[in-house]
């Protein structure tokens, strides 16, 4: 019998679900934020983690109350572990993912799935086969506002849609950008699922990119992208290393929704801690909460009850398409069609 799955049948039964046991393959800055949302989560518990660097693996361990795992494969192989969250670098997910799958294990991917198409369709066809579930970290999608405003839409109090604004101006120093593949691929990618689930997907493509910093890091630290849906609906995605915005009403991090009959605004900027939050001048309190509700949500709805994530490994290809698209944009100068 899989991982999880007894938990499952028990809790359809109307009984007490037993504590869920999560293991973690990865231990960086977003694993501090995963952690949280499972110590919040009734029910559900960190059993370990596994990291390359064994140092921060116990560094994190410490701080956790969690074990150290010598192996990724002994942490999938622990028969106590019920479901995977694979935190580590991009160029990894796909190995660790089907390490995590091919184990029986339910699965969290932090996001992007994999590096290209045919990668998240691998993940997508291992689960299948598997029969568990793997959902990506497409975390803003559950917010409470992003849910709102999804609701707002569907139902049509907003009218038909005319544009959307995902806009993201965060200052990151050379330092950090350069762990990073660029804004378009570290960024965009959110920008690209929370308008495929706000609005849809889109038909045309189009994106420019610059890398204003001191010289040190090749890779883009500011994009733009402009998206078009066959409805005729205009996305404007922005995103930003370069800078930091604390004018009025600051585009720090921000979807806004304009139809013909109302719209709505999330933003960053609702709830701010006058701390520094790891690369971050000031503390973005929503930021967290998104975290832990991706998780909650994985682990109560899609293992307890079988729901689908709100964003599945099918909306993830074509997030993975928007992104390439951005990229081929970019660098040939031309509007890219989706399909």
């Amino acid at each position: 019998m899989l991982a999880g799955r007894h938990e499952v049948e028990l809790l359809a039964a109307g009984q007490t679900m037993n504590t869920v046991k999560v293991g973690f393959i990865g231990a960086g800055d977003i694993a501090l934020l995963h952690a949280e949302g499972i110590a919040e989560t009734p029910g559900v518990e960190l059993k370990g983690l596994w990291n390359r660097t064994r140092s921060t693996a116990e560094d994190k361990a410490t701080k956790f109350g969690c074990q150290v795992y010598d192996t990724a494969d002994d942490l999938v192989n622990d028969p106590g572990i019920d479901v995977v969250y694979v935190l580590t670098n991009l160029e990894t997910h796909l190995e660790y993912s089907l390490l995590a799958i091919n184990a029986g294990k339910h699965t969290l991917v932090e996001k992007p799935v994999g590096q290209t198409v045919d990668e998240i369709r691998q993940v997508q066809a291992a689960a299948e086969k598997a029969g568990v579930q793997c959902a990506p970290v497409h975390n803003y999608i559950y917010e409470d506002g992003v849910r709102r405003t999804k609701e707002l839409i569907d139902s049509g109090k907003l009218g038909k849609i005319t544009s959307l604004y995902v806009l993201y101006n965060i200052h990151h120093p050379e330092e950090v950008c350069a762990r990073y593949p660029g804004v378009i691929r570290q960024i965009l990618t959110h920008h690209s699922y929370i308008s495929q689930f706000l609005v849809g997907t889109p038909e045309t493509v189009s994106c420019i990119k610059a890398t204003i910093n001191d010289g040190s890091v090749p890779q883009e630290n500011i994009a733009m992208v402009t998206l078009q849906l066959s409805s005729g609906t205009l996305c404007h995605l922005c995103a930003s290393f370069a800078n930091d915005d604390h004018a009025g009403d600051p585009w720090t991090c921000m979807i806004k929704v304009i139809g013909q009959k109302g719209a709505t605004r999330y933003s960053y900027r609702d709830w701010v801690e006058n701390t520094p939050a790891v690369v971050h001048s000031q503390t973005y309190s929503a930021y967290p909460y998104t975290i832990k509700n991706v998780g909650r949500y994985f682990i109560e709805e899609c293992i307890g009850r079988g729901a689908k994530p709100l964003s599945t490994l099918e909306d993830a290809l074509v997030c993975q398409q928007v992104i390439e698209a951005c990229e081929a944009s970019a660098e040939e100068g031309r509007h890219v069609r989706i399909g």
